[in-house]
This record gives C-alpha cells, structure tokens and sequence, in this order.
C-alpha cells in the first residue's frame, strides 16, 4: 500500500520507531569422511569470508538507502566470520512513500531513503554432527533500522546471497513515536505477514509456516525447502557412486536434520 500524502501521519521530532529484521539461513550437507567435512568446512569459509559479507552488507546499506560510518569484520580460527557495519543518519521527510508499500524488494538497485541510528550485522557458524556425517552453515543477519523505511526492503536481496535449504525470519517493531498531538504510535506500517515480502517465485519453492503476535508487532516466518535431490547435497561425490540403501539412508538422514531446523525440536522415529 502507498500512502500518499494526505494520508501520511504528521510527526511530533523523529520517528522513534525500530524495525529488526533477523534472517537465519541454514545450508545443510552430508560429508562421508573427516577428509570432506573439512573440505567443505573450508569451502563455506572461502564462500562466505569477512570481505564477501562485508560485500553483501554494503550492498543491503546501499538498498536501504543508508550511508557506512564504520565496519567491522573478522575472520575466525578455525572457523566463521563476523561482519557489524554502523550506519549513518537522515532527515526522515525525505523518506520515500513507497517506504511503506508492501512489496519484495530488489534484487539489486536501489530503494532511496534515509535511516537513523541503524546498524546491520552477519555472523557465520560452520557446525557438523560428529557421528551422523551432517554439516551445518549457519548465518545470521540482523538489520535494525530507525525511522520510516522497514528493513524488509532488503528480505530479497539476501534470500538471494546465501544457498539456502531452511530459512528462519523474524521482524518485529519496538518502541513508540507520537504524532503532533502527542499520541503514541506503536506501529507506522500495515503488515500481516513477512511473506508479502517474498516474492512468488521464492515462497513455491519453500514451505513456510507464519507464527505471529500481531498485538505485540512480532512477525515469525519459517521457511523449508520443497524439492529435494540428493546430489545438492552430497560434497565431494555423486550420488550414483553410492548403493542404492546408503542413498536412502543419507536422504533420511539429511531431511531430519531440516526437518528439526526448520520445527525447533529433535525428532525421533
């Protein structure tokens, strides 16, 4: 929805209002030996290093319309990478009004606005199952924005960054502005669903569960892959080099451990 101008709500100062977005993304592989989990560990390393999260972010800065004070990144022994990137502030009444349509976002480009008091952040967890053959890349990002624009702008272009078997994705807006008169606001924006800012094409590749508190501005989506080939899956191999009942072991295997991301608990069968 567009607002325009006559429907736009009049400020008393800033808009105090704090948009978090938190996107987990999980991409799960089975390595058969120590020998290919640590090949793959050093593949993500290599893939998802400081300078290409910084990349990453910088471009998410860039869409949002915001300007980089400070980076901060690192690489980590033995393994993952931490990236916070501060960014600088603007004048609220030249945000755009399309600041608060509900839309995807871009995939690149720009969506010119301006933010306040605002920072994004990526941290990487390599993890792998010490017995059951099952890697983990994890990444979390958090983008935490002030003022008009939402940081769901920028939901797209990250779902298209990383390779992704599970999603996890909360928004939530804290805080309160007021109006001219002094009421609070408690919200600035219709939502009803972080999915209205997935595109069509993304959400049929994925199952996706909403588990929202609309009293409390708190918006929960998960997010599961619907297709599923083993050969994604396998690092350093080809499933046709592998008996038929390892293949069906390895593909139960795999979709418990995507099947516990993606419900929160451990399941036995």
């Amino acid at each position: 929805m567009t607002l325009t101008p006559e429907q736009r709500i009049e400020l008393h100062g800033f808009n105090n209002l704090t948009k978090s977005l938190s996107f987990n993304m999980y991409d799960i592989c089975y390595t058969r030996t120590t020998e290919e989990r640590d090949s793959y560990i050093h593949y993500i390393d290599e893939q998802y290093n400081a300078d290409r999260l910084t990349k990453i972010l910088s471009k998410v800065t860039e869409m949002i319309g915001a300007h980089i004070l400070n980076i901060a990144k690192q690489d980590y022994v033995p393994q993952g990478s931490s990236v916070t990137i501060l960014v600088s502030e603007g004048p609220v009444d030249e945000a755009p009004k399309e600041a608060f349509e509900e839309s995807p976002g871009p995939i690149t480009g720009n969506v010119v606005a301006h933010l306040d008091k605002s920072h994004i952040t990526v941290h990487t967890y390599p993890e792998y199952h010490p017995d059951a053959g099952i890697s983990t890349f994890r990444a979390d990002i958090d983008v935490s924005t002030c003022g008009e624009i939402s940081p769901l702008k920028a939901l797209n272009y990250l779902i298209h960054s990383f390779e992704t078997d599970v999603m996890v994705i909360d928004y939530r807006v804290r805080g309160f502005t007021r109006d001219v008169t002094g009421h609070k606001l408690f919200i600035d924006h219709d939502i009803n669903s972080i999915q209205n800012y997935i595109p069509d094409e993304v959400q049929r590749l994925y199952d996706m569960i909403d588990v929202n508190v609309y009293q409390e501005n708190i918006f929960h989506t998960k997010c599961k892959l619907r297709q599923f080939n083993l050969d994604n899956y396998l690092f350093g191999h080809k499933k046709e080099e592998l008996p038929p009942e390892e293949q069906l072991e390895i593909t139960k295997k795999l979709k418990t451990e995507m099947e516990e991301i993606f419900y929160g608990k451990n399941i036995t069968y």
